[in-house]
């Protein structure tokens, strides 16, 4: 199990909206309601960034922020003479659950130092915003999402970056490896005892260990990931009820019915519903727009 990989899995940049922006002196921009989440490179020069709540914080060259909130936020000069700042921003919009399950482990705002891997991207999105080729559109979405994982991955490493508990529960020699089989076959009708053989210890030991490290016992990790993994099923054209639910373990549309309801307090017919809906109302925008 790659555990960014997997926060990363429903989130890829399909129209993302870009911004160049160039500024000299006391300059000041606001953002009164953020995206589901937003990117910020500096290309050279220094900015601060404050949102609401929160302690300003420098973002250098070749740093980056990642802002998952709708708070209001604002990107200024770290001082009146300050030299003359490049800033890059990307914006997503989310309606994955995977993705929304990445944004609920990271804090409303975090940054991340210049580095030698995110640099070179900061540039080539910049001279791609600034240029006018055929397939822009395309080429900058996918820079976004090479830039967002580059960010993300520097940022776990950071000392004093806080991980959700999972994922720190990867490095545990009993944990680990059952987090790892639940995500790399969450179809596979695991029981205590089966992933406390994994671990390698028994399943009072396991279970007592899953639950101090995650939060949550096993079975209830287990039941909702394999629901955050139906929602994203849900949402491809095609599927099914019945199908989904031989995807994440249930034999049977009943027994699958009534565990994503008493996760996600809606079935998954409803929920399917409220996805065509969202996006017929969303397509009638763009042609009304």
């Amino acid at each position: 199990m790659d555990a960014l990989g997997d926060l990363l899995r429903g989130v890829r940049a399909d129209g993302a909206l870009f911004n160049r922006a160039v500024l000299a002196g006391p300059w000041e921009m606001s953002c009164t309601e953020g995206a589901a989440l937003e990117l910020i490179a500096v290309v050279r020069g220094e900015a601060r960034i404050t949102a609401v709540p929160g302690e300003p914080r420098i973002l250098h060259e070749g740093g980056a922020a990642v802002v998952c909130t709708n708070a209001p936020f604002a990107l200024s000069a770290t001082e009146p003479g300050a030299p003359e700042c490049e800033l890059i921003t990307g914006a997503y919009q989310l309606d994955s659950s995977v993705g929304r399950r990445l944004i609920s482990t990271l804090p409303p705002v975090l940054v991340v130092p210049a580095g030698e891997e995110c640099l070179p991207i900061v540039e080539l999105i910049a001279a791609e915003v600034a240029a006018d080729r055929p397939g822009r559109q395309y080429v900058m979405d996918r820079m976004l999402d090479w830039m967002l994982a580059c960010t993300l991955r520097e940022w776990f490493d950071l000392p004093d970056a806080c991980p959700p508990a999972w994922y720190r529960a990867l490095g545990d020699d009993v944990v680990g490896p059952a987090l790892r089989a639940m995500h790399t076959e969450p179809a596979r009708p695991w029981t205590v005892a089966a992933l406390a053989a994994r671990a390698q210890v028994s399943r009072a030991a396991f279970a007592r260990s899953f639950s101090e490290l995650v939060g949550k016992p096993p079975m209830a990790y287990l039941t909702e990931w394999r629901m955050t993994l139906a929602a994203e099923l849900l949402a491809e054209p095609g599927a099914t009820v019945a199908s989904v639910a031989g995807q994440v373990g249930y034999a049977d549309g009943f027994g699958f019915s009534d565990a994503f309801k008493r996760i996600r307090g809606i079935a998954p017919s409803g929920y399917r519903a409220s996805l065509a809906a969202g996006r017929a109302s969303s397509g009638a925008l763009r042609t009304a727009v």
